[in-house]
């Protein structure tokens, strides 16, 4: 009796240990269980959201499309076709390809500065399913300018010893280089006969006469790394110069419309005085120094040759900068003095377009920037030449785009005969130079400007001055970024 009693606790016992285990794995299934379905909800959950944020990109991505596109038919549209004073953001539906709303995206647009073309667009994407999902991209875009180059020329240049250039040079014919240049120098032209080398022979579109000198084509073009630092190519498309009158008469109009129009002095031009306050000194030019007797125009007849140095002037007004940026005058212009955080072009010319009566701007005294990160761009542009007279100073700076349509940028000849002025010590130009015809402000005997330096201001190709000329009607993208 006591035996079975025993026997009957041993399996009293043993199925309470077999229930106990059977309790603690089913414990166990249920709380594995429970963590893969939860594991799986949150997989689910971030596979969803995951779904969710790049359809978010995906939209915000078709809102940068769609406004590139917009500006491809608007391109001065800055508010999405609501009118100016809009301000946004504009909200625009997004739908599926059967036509399902599932998402929206939400653009806001920053316009340039005047006389800029950089816009800048943010694009926020959100989706029906599940409106705490979003994803933003900005972009900035832009439309080159005319200034992709330090100095571009519709003709032969010659750049002698002495002059250091730090920006890309092109020449729709051939570019004689004996300086230094930091940045690539090209040229249209495949090779082409030197007017200044006294030899009817080809040279290579971009040369150097530098010890030891280029050999002629159809040699090798050698690497001359000591002169051309960053290279030299050619031949390459070239450049509209024609193009420019429609650009130089629009910028009459915009004068005339919004700007700062004067008509012609009825005397010699005018003379400008820019300040910093936003503000600029207008004179009447009534005569210039008369060159003395020696002194003539004694280099092959040039042109509209004169000292181009003021004499007497009386005072007219001073006008604030016009709201649009563009100053225009119909006569010849003489321009110095220093802006600070402004956008301004001065333009001179006549029209209808006749080469006996083309205007010219002329600077003999510094025309300085303050600031030189974009906040301050200046633009002169004549009809005929870019003038620096015989009395300009000795150490000459220019912070500007030069852009001579018709004519020259440059110097005329003075022989020693013309007085102490002949010879000049410096010029730096900051900015960039186009030229229609041969560039220069030296020659090759010793008279002129003996350092020369042009520094290329790379601001100005997206944010060039007001009015200036571009080389595209459509913009490109100049930074991608996903921003929050």
């Amino acid at each position: 009796m006591k035996n079975q009693n025993h026997i009957s606790n041993k399996k009293i016992e043993k199925k309470g240990f077999i229930l106990i285990n059977v309790l603690v794995f089913a414990v166990i299934a249920v709380i594995v269980t429970s963590a893969l379905i939860n594991w799986a909800a949150a997989t689910l959950k971030s596979t969803r959201q995951l779904s969710h944020r790049e359809q978010a990109f995906q939209i915000a991505e078709a809102g940068i499309d769609y406004y590139r596109w917009h500006l491809a038919h608007a391109q001065s549209d800055y508010n999405d076709g609501n009118g100016v004073g809009s301000t946004g953001p504009y909200v625009h539906s997004f739908k599926d390809k059967s036509g399902n709303v599932v998402g929206q995206y939400s653009l806001t647009i920053i316009p340039p500065p005047i006389g800029s073309t950089v816009v800048k667009i943010k694009s926020k994407g959100t989706v029906i399913a599940d409106p705490s999902v979003s994803r933003s991209i900005q972009v900035t875009l832009a439309i080159p300018s005319l200034a992709k180059y330090a100095v571009v020329a519709n003709d032969v240049m010659r750049f002698g010893a002495g002059t250091e250039v730090f920006g890309p040079i092109h020449s729709n014919d051939g570019i004689r280089f004996d300086g230094i240049a930091h940045n690539v120098i090209t040229s249209s032209k495949l090779s082409y006969d030197d007017p200044d080398d006294g030899f009817s022979q080809q040279k290579f579109g971009v040369y150097t006469n530098l010890s030891p000198a280029d050999p002629n084509p159809p040699s090798a073009v050698p690497d001359r790394p000591d002169v051309f630092k960053a290279g030299r190519q050619f031949p390459l498309p070239t450049i509209d110069f024609v193009g420019l009158t429609t650009n130089l008469s629009q910028m009459k109009s915009d004068a005339q419309a919004n700007g700062k129009y004067f008509a012609a002095s009825g005397s010699q031009g005018y003379y400008i005085l820019l300040k910093t306050n936003d503000t600029f000194d207008l004179y009447k030019v009534t005569a210039l120094n008369a060159a003395s007797n020696n002194c003539k125009n004694d280099n092959q007849g040039q042109a509209n040759w004169d000292t181009w140095s003021i004499k007497t002037k009386s005072f007219m007004a001073n006008y604030p900068f016009p709201a649009n940026g563009v100053i225009f005058l119909e006569d010849n212009v003489w321009v110095e003095g220093k802006i600070n955080t402004a956008r301004v072009t001065i333009a001179a010319g006549k029209f209808p377009d006749s080469p006996t009566t083309r205007k010219s701007i002329t600077i003999n005294n510094d025309l300085l920037y303050t600031n030189y990160d974009s906040q301050d761009t200046l633009a002169l542009i004549s009809q005929g030449d870019i003038n620096t007279g015989l009395s300009s100073a000795n150490n000459l700076r220019i912070d500007a785009a030069l852009i001579a349509q018709n004519g020259r940028a440059g110097r005329y000849y003075y022989s020693s005969r013309c007085g102490t002025g002949y010879q000049r010590n410096s010029i730096t130009l900051y900015g960039m130079i186009a030229s229609n015809k041969r560039y220069g402000f030296a020659y090759t005997d010793n008279t002129g400007y003996a350092s020369r330096s042009i520094i290329y201001d790379s601001n100005l190709l997206y944010s060039p001055p007001p009015s200036f000329p571009l080389t595209s009607s459509q913009y490109t993208t100049i930074s991608w970024d996903e921003v929050k």
